[in-house]
């Protein structure tokens, strides 16, 4: 059995001949003998409106340049296993009934084939329900989602991708309700501000620095993960009375590393001004999922050297517009 084991956007997946991953059965062995790039697309018209009836032959792709020949086209009705990630710290106890409805707004959104897994982190880090397309359990995680305390975003977040590593060659992509406050990365971030000068807070933290951070981009670029963040209006010191500049520098560190998350991993930050937008960005997500295709392709580059390699898409119809993550790192 051949099988690939997941779905960039872009990003490379360097495979030995006879590697062997999991399968959903953990019993099954999946060998790959071949280095892919794979990258997930989507296409609006002028409008904005997703454009889903495109066929491969629309598509021509382009590596620093080079035109790359597409081996594997997939359409966008092809299905997703996806993992839902909910805040349920401390910060999110006012608002709970909020989050439930609009997590289920979003399975409503999703295609019957779709699997989704529900993880929720507070202190700890909980599966509440493994894939499953059965939305009558999901429904049933969501509704008793609950906790307090620390936040474990990171954690949550590599709990999510060891859990997708299982789901052979499905797309995936991971959908996080977070402030993008983590706890230990933020008591970090205040031990490299506690010697700088006010005026200096905010260029002194690196996002990207973050070992956190880089462990989960790196892990999501292996396998192929989107992340979508959604981010919670919790935590922003604009809202403070009399914020401090600690407090902006720390803030502004957490939302651009989900920034990155996103970007890295060719998704979407969606930032939620008010509680009542949060039903209707869970499932805008949902609806960008559902309106990407998969392009797969071998470079002919085949050297691993570290170097950015620019990706180009041109479309068939000049008037669409495509998007995808504009290149890769070739590790």
């Amino acid at each position: 059995m051949r099988l690939l084991k997941g779905f960039i956007i872009p990003a490379i997946i360097a495979l030995s001949l006879c590697a062997a991953v999991f399968a959903q059965d953990p019993d099954d062995v999946i060998n790959v003998d071949t280095s892919l790039v794979r990258l997930n697309v989507g296409v609006v018209s002028t409008a904005g409106t997703p454009v889903r009836t495109l066929t491969k032959n629309d598509f021509r792709l382009f590596e620093d340049g080079v035109e790359q020949e597409i081996v594997r086209f997939e359409p966008t009705q092809a299905p997703f296993s996806l993992v839902m990630i909910l805040d349920m710290s401390g910060s999110t106890l006012s608002f709970r009934q909020t989050i439930r409805t609009s997590a289920v707004r979003f399975l409503d959104a999703l295609a019957p084939d779709d699997r989704v897994a529900i993880i929720e982190f507070y202190d700890k880090v909980n599966v509440l329900n493994d894939f499953t397309s059965d939305r009558r359990k999901l429904v049933h995680s969501i509704s008793v989602a609950d906790g307090r305390g620390k936040t474990q975003l990171y954690k949550s977040l590599e709990l999510a991708l060891q859990k997708l590593a299982r789901e052979g060659g499905r797309r995936k992509a991971i959908i996080v309700l977070t402030d993008g406050v983590d706890t230990e990365v933020r008591n970090l971030d205040r031990e490299i501000l506690s010697d700088a000068p006010e005026e200096k807070m905010k260029d002194r933290i690196d996002p990207e620095s973050s070992a956190a951070l880089k462990k989960v981009v790196d892990k999501a670029s292996d396998q192929g993960v989107t992340i979508y963040p959604l981010a919670l209006p919790t935590g922003d010191p604009s809202k403070l009375v009399d914020p401090s500049p600690i407090q902006f520098a720390m803030f502004s560190a957490a939302r651009e590393r989900l920034n990155i998350l996103a970007n890295r991993t060719g998704g979407t930050l969606n930032t939620i001004n008010r509680l009542e937008e949060m039903g209707r960005l869970y499932a805008q997500v949902a609806g960008d999922i559902r309106s990407l295709y998969t392009i797969e392709y071998q470079p002919q580059n085949e050297k691993r050297d570290g170097k950015w390699r620019e990706i180009k898409i041109e479309l068939a119809r000049p008037e669409l517009i495509s998007r995808t993550k504009p290149g890769y790192f070739a590790n």
